[in-house]
């Protein structure tokens, strides 16, 4: 078993953990924007769409790192 074997069975692994982080993105964020609608009620609709804004770009680096990790490598 060589360096390129033991690389190519770990990126996947690798880019798996690397979702970790988009995910306690996403619960902080929508946990922030609870805390700021029960503090200001009558900004729901303005941070309630800031907050899907917020989540598309945090999920989008998730779904790069999955889809990195079924890219085969030598």
């Amino acid at each position: 078993m060589n360096l390129a074997d033991v690389t190519g069975h770990l990126a996947p692994l690798a880019f798996g953990i690397a979702t970790i982080g988009p995910a306690i993105g996403v619960g902080i964020v929508v946990g922030k924007t609870v805390e700021s609608v029960a503090r200001q009620p009558e900004l729901q609709g303005r941070l309630t769409g800031l907050m899907f804004l917020g989540i598309a770009f945090t999920e989008a680096l998730a779904f790069i790192a999955i889809a990195v990790g079924f890219i085969p490598f030598p």
